[in-house]
């Protein structure tokens, strides 16, 4: 596969210039890792060969390429470029940019206005963007880490297209590598183990590979080749590493989810194993494993639940790293455990119902009467005591009157639901005996 970054021109290292900087790509064709955009065939390409680019939002994660893809696609279309970042700017930097791209228009030439960490500007700063993009004076290409459904405004949305920047795959970061020894005319002092951490410490950051390439090389002695052990000590960093606070957190636990779900152990081993690697807290998976079993299990497996809360009070009482196996055994128990949402259901049903209906009484017979006035008024009339009842099943209706009788809770024939399947239809049946129905 081919580099992410081509090499500086120049056969002369700049002093004092980072690694990942002399190696930015020189035309957009350089730029790898991200061919479904700059590939023969991709949108970029396409956009560009039609001689007309539209606004765009730039989504990814860091170190993919989009500050230089922004660069590049100005060069090669010949608009003026203007980059900002909405961590450094506010109001009146945006008017100033804003005016000079008004000027700029005037004489004849059009702004490609760069904006980093887009999403870091508030609702009303997005919204003076509106103007400039409508009339043409500038093409917004706005850059973001976070999702913009939830980020960026609407009406921002609805004039700019969201193209999505990919992770680069350890083959590119593989590349990349190379591509750097050959600038600095010397092979990175790993040995193959050390060389596939490295890689894996990336995440798919091709920018975080070339800062940790440079430690490497600083902290290298004469002859020295490092192992994996010491790697980690030289970098001091746990891979792969996310933001906990962003996509990367979010993505992980929502697999881990779904392969809870999904009755697959291994796969959700595998996701709790990259989730404790990278730092995140274990009493929040702790939780998001009782959340499952009440969810995802109920009461297929009544245990679930049990081992799930057993499970996160062990870590709380052991500590890390002793308290992960306590988590681990019970994300296995729940993935292999018998599935139901019946319980989910039924509660989110009830709930639309509660709120629909939330004002209706419930029927008097089952009422207390603690004064006279209400039992006068019928409070407890005609209720029957059901453990004084055959069966200790009285078959009495309990909704509002006005309501009747509504169905929420459908379990499913499996799991310890099949028994409880077999109460449900044999109290049915003895109620509609004893209403005589």
């Amino acid at each position: 596969m081919a580099d992410l970054f081509a090499p500086d021109p120049s056969p002369v290292a700049e002093v004092g210039r980072p690694l990942a900087d002399r190696l930015r790509p020189a035309v957009l064709g350089d730029v790898v890792g991200q061919e479904h955009l700059t590939g023969p065939d991709g949108v970029l390409t396409r956009m560009i060969r039609s001689g007309s680019l539209g606004s765009m939002v730039f989504w990814g994660p860091p170190g993919t390429g989009k500050t230089t893809v922004a660069r590049l696609l100005a060069g090669e279309t010949g608009l003026a470029f203007e980059q900002i970042s909405a961590i450094f700017s506010g109001v009146a930097d945006l008017k100033k940019v804003f005016e000079a791209a008004r000027l700029r228009r005037a004489s004849g030439r059009q702004t490609l206005l760069f904006v980093d960490e887009i999403h870091r500007f508030n609702r009303a700063q997005q919204d003076s963007f509106l103007p400039v993009m409508e009339d043409g004076t500038a093409i917004l290409v706005g850059a973001t880490t976070e999702n913009p459904s939830f980020e960026l405004n609407a009406a921002l949305l609805s004039r700019a297209r969201v193209l999505t920047f990919k992770p680069l795959e350890p083959e590119s970061v593989a590349a990349l590598l190379e591509r750097a020894e050959r600038l600095e005319g010397r092979a990175l002092p790993l040995d193959d183990e050390a060389r596939a951490v490295l890689i894996r410490m990336a995440d798919g950051d091709g920018r975080a590979s070339l800062t940790l390439a440079e430690e490497v090389w600083r902290a290298a002695g004469e002859g020295e080749i490092f192992d994996a052990a010491g790697l980690q000590e030289i970098v001091q960093r746990r891979a792969p590493i996310y933001d906990k606070s962003q996509d990367g957190h979010y993505n992980l636990i929502s697999a881990l989810h779904k392969a809870v779900r999904g009755s697959d152990p291994d796969a959700a081993l595998y996701y709790l194993a990259r989730m404790f690697d990278a730092g995140e807290d274990p009493l929040f998976l702790g939780r998001r494993l009782v959340r499952m079993a009440v969810e995802d299990i109920g009461l297929a497996d009544p245990q679930a639940l049990v081992i799930a809360n057993a499970a996160k009070d062990a870590y709380d009482f052991l500590g890390s790293p002793e308290g992960e196996l306590a988590l681990a055994q019970a994300c296995v128990y729940l993935a292999t455990a018998p599935k139901s949402n019946a319980l989910y259901t039924a509660f989110k049903a009830a709930t639309r119902t509660a709120k629909e209906h939330g004002s209706l009484s419930p029927p008097r017979h089952i009422l207390n009467a603690p004064t006279k006035l209400m039992k006068s008024e019928g409070y407890g009339e005609g209720y029957r005591y059901d453990h004084d009842e055959p069966d200790a099943f009285s078959g009495q209706d309990y909704f509002p009157e006005s309501l009747g009788r509504r169905t929420f809770y459908d379990p499913p024939d499996r799991g310890f639901e099949r028994e409880i399947r077999k109460r449900l239809d044999w109290w049915a049946k003895l109620r509609r005996e004893r209403q005589g129905k």
